[in-house]
Formats: C-alpha cells, structure tokens, sequence
C-alpha cells in the first residue's frame, strides 16, 4: 500500500468533520417549513455565504444551488415543492458577478459530446449579461404554471468583492 491509498481525501475530511459536529449537535425541533417562508436560488459559487450575506439563520429559508443560480426545469421543481408543499410565498433569485458561467458558452455541451461520445440532456445556461439573466430566471420563475406565489420574485447581483446586493429591475431599461 503506498502514501496514495492511506492519504485522506477531502470527502473524509468531512466525513470527520461531521463526526466532530455530532458530538454536540442537539435537534433543533424544526421541521421543513422555513420560518421566514423564502426560497432563495444562488449559484453554487464556493465564495457565496448566503446565510451570513442575507442575515439567515438554520431554518429560516430554502436554499436551492445550481451552476449560475439559473432557474431551470429543476429550480422549478424545487420552488413548486418549496412553496406547495411547505410553505414559502417569497423567491429571492441572487447570481454574482464575475460568474464562471460567462466564460463559457453552448459549445461546452459539443466539446463535452466530443469527448464523451454522449451530448449532455441539460443546456449549459451560460450568459454574457448577468443583469439580463437575472431578468430571465425572473420571468421563468413568474411564469411557471407550477409556482402558486409569484407577487414577491425578486432578482439580484451579489458582487464578490463588495459583498453587496444590486437589486435588478425585472423590466429591460430601453434606450432613450
């Protein structure tokens, strides 16, 4: 056996991580419901706190996290689970600047079928215009059949170096 097959990996280290947390957990007594009834949907980027960024505490929301925090068929599964099921009337839609998903484009799925041998099922999302992406995960959100509560949709751009909200206006600002 060499130093390879013995190290930790770092899914171990959580692992452990886990086990040490345990030892003093106590159950909270929540149940699924978020007391504050949002569901928020973020990108998955590593540098997005959202709990600590908005002021949110264990139990208070739902988090849904995917790749650019883009509002796809399975966002929407998880805000109609969210808001029928248990409970939430609010949906807070936060991307980011300097988003990786602006440095990639629909080819990605072609490069991933050329190596592979298989296209992906799933579109890539990327995007050039954050603002703009954020109005369309808005409009996907308010015009889903399957998402009852749509009166508070609301989109922002979370900026990685500020830490600081801009809220996005849902409507696309015209030339004059």
């Amino acid at each position: 056996m060499d130093a390879k097959d013995t190290a930790d990996t770092v899914t171990d280290e959580l692992v452990a991580a886990n086990a040490q947390y345990a030892e003093s957990f106590t159950d909270p007594g929540m149940d699924a419901r978020p007391v504050r009834r949002v569901a928020v949907v973020a990108c998955m980027d590593a540098r997005l706190d959202l709990h600590e960024a908005l002021g949110l505490a264990l139990g208070d929301c739902h988090t849904i996290r995917n790749a650019g925090g883009v509002v796809t068929d399975d966002v929407i599964r998880s805000l109609t689970i969210s808001q029928r099921a248990l409970g939430t009337r609010s949906v807070a839609l936060i991307h980011h600047t300097n988003c990786g998903l602006e440095s990639l484009s629909e080819e990605f799925r072609h490069e991933l079928e050329m190596e592979v041998g298989q296209r992906p099922a799933w579109a890539v999302e990327a995007f050039k215009d954050v603002d703009q992406d954020v109005r369309q995960s808005m409009q996907r959100v308010r015009t889903s059949p399957f998402v009852p509560h749509t009166d508070d949709v609301r989109g922002f751009v979370f900026d990685v170096t500020t830490g600081l909200l801009r809220e996005i206006d849902p409507e696309i600002p015209r030339e004059r």
